[in-house]
């Protein structure tokens, strides 16, 4: 059974400015996700990995478009097609704690 909440490193510069390598995100499991919502997503093709993405808009009823914030430093659904939201970002814990809205 998969927690409610969860902590996730990130790694990599695709949600810089937004989020940093090396900052330490709050991710909630389950719940709904909505457009600019940051989640954790999966792709197909890629299933073992999981990326922090914002969210842009639905591709069906469970597979979303996906965008990195950092459009020269990431992979995101223009290369690798609709990933599935697992959890919406809820809040980065270190290094400068913030509610992500």
């Amino acid at each position: 059974m998969t927690p409610a909440f969860r902590r996730v490193l990130i790694k990599g510069p695709s949600m810089v400015p937004t989020l940093y390598d090396g900052d330490i995100v709050l991710v909630r499991w389950g719940g709904e996700i909505r457009p600019d919502d940051i989640a954790l997503v999966r792709w197909a093709s890629r299933p073992d990995q999981l990326s922090v993405k914002r969210v842009s808009h639905p591709v069906d009823q469970e597979h979303w478009f996906v965008t990195s914030d950092n459009p020269h430093g990431s992979t995101d659904s223009k290369d690798l097609g609709p990933a599935e939201a697992v959890a919406r970002v809820v809040a980065r814990l270190w290094p400068r704690p913030k509610l992500i809205p």
